[in-house]
């Protein structure tokens, strides 16, 4: 089990390479393909569309047939597939294909991995574990940084991202070899969906989950690039090394709110706690958007670190669900959150189109404000959230 979980932890870190790269390529895509800032967050944003659109197909799949031949199948053809499709584009829209392909085909990694956790783990370790997943997978987004920064000097673009074409496949067949699947819920797979969405108690957890990650992953993955080769006219080694401290702040992040959550037995307030901060430095970066690149690197990596509570969140939406539903429930939870982020860079790239052109940072401290508006509505949402199940819901559900 344990060589499984690794091998899901390697597909996990290409899957949060690939939602990230495109900041650190955003010189090049320009320049060869003519990808404008625009199109380029509307490709991120397919990325996260088909990632969401396949998480209950795959809810079912987890239930049904398992974690190992999902993941392994998704992955080899989806992510392979659009990498290589990626590697030989010559129009925009081969690039936002390519996307769509490879979003559909991580859409599996991470609740796989989440998915082994919620059946062969305490509910109390869940949030310690789903952290240290997004910890560890974040050496994808770092990678996707400086060290791609790196490679695309020393290889070009198109050389990277065949090699990275190769390692999707071959991280695709250790899943199909090395995954063991644990073993079934007691008489079976059943139930249906419907029972998840008559889970009130879940309403106001994906409120938050649905605009909570956005701005981080839109920021990491895509903004940045844009906003710092416009506004101070960084290249990409530059923009790698601004990409790495929200990467790196992310890990610390993601690694750090386990152990808070339990030091302090709250799960909701942690997770408030942090959503807020994080709106908060979305207000300052809209205030003081172009007026010092020290000062927006590091309130990216503020957003970095406060940013990634989604363990936290996802931990606290576990609790409610059902033995029998673990793999629906848990795909539900991820598609608000991936659907959020899809959602949140159209509305980004509508947001860019419409803005002034000048002064140069106008766009930009648009976005920003827009997506500090949006979490500040999702943060009040999720205050009227259940910390946990009653003891009588815990009680009729194991009957």
């Amino acid at each position: 089990m344990r060589v499984g979980i690794i091998c899901l932890l390697l597909a996990y870190g290409l899957s949060q390479f690939y939602r990230a790269f495109l900041a650190v390529l955003t010189p090049y895509l320009g320049a060869d393909i003519g990808m404008t800032p625009e199109t380029l967050a509307t490709a991120s944003s397919l990325w996260f569309v088909a990632f969401a659109a396949l998480q209950i197909p795959v809810g079912i799949a987890l239930d049904r047939v398992g974690p190992r031949r999902t993941s392994a199948l998704l992955f080899g053809l989806g992510t392979g597939g659009g990498a290589a499709l990626f590697a030989l584009a010559s129009q925009p829209w081969h690039i936002v294909l390519a996307m769509m392909l490879i979003g559909a085909g991580c859409a599996p990694v991470l609740v796989a991995s989440y998915y082994i956790f919620a059946r062969i783990y305490s509910p109390a370790v869940f949030a310690t574990l789903a952290g240290a997943v997004i910890s560890i997978g974040s050496l994808g987004n770092i990678s996707s940084s400086y060290p791609l920064a790196w490679a695309l000097g020393f290889l070009g673009w198109r050389e990277t991202v065949w090699c990275l074409a190769a390692l999707s496949v071959l991280t695709a067949l250790l899943v199909q070899f090395l995954v063991v699947d644990p073993p079934a819920s007691e008489g079976g797979p059943q139930g249906k969906m419907s029972e998840l969405l008559r889970m009130r108690a879940l309403y106001p957890i994906c409120g938050l989950l649905f605009v909570g990650y956005a701005p981080l992953a839109a920021i990491s993955g895509l903004w940045v690039g844009p906003y710092t080769h416009d506004v101070f006219g960084l290249d990409a080694e530059g923009i790698g090394a601004a990409a790495l401290v929200i990467g790196l702040s992310m890990a610390a992040g993601s690694m750090l709110y386990g152990p808070v959550e339990r030091a302090l037995r709250s799960r909701k307030w942690v997770a408030l706690t942090g959503s807020a901060v994080m709106g908060l430095a979305l207000y300052m970066l809209w205030a003081t958007a172009g007026q010092s690149l020290l000062l927006s690197v590091a309130l990216f990596g503020v957003i970095g670190f406060f940013g990634a509570n989604y363990p936290v969140i996802m931990a606290q939406g576990r609790t409610f669900l059902p033995a029998h539903l673990t793999g629906r429930g848990v795909t539900l939870l991820n598609l608000f959150s991936v659907g959020g982020v899809g959602v949140m860079q159209f509305v980004s790239a509508r947001v860019y189109a419409a803005a002034p052109a000048q002064p140069v940072t106008a766009p930009y401290a648009a976005i920003f404000l827009t997506f500090a508006l949006v979490v500040t509505v999702g943060v009040i949402i999720y205050a009227f959230s259940r910390e946990a199940p009653a003891p009588v819901e815990i009680h009729s559900r194991a009957i």
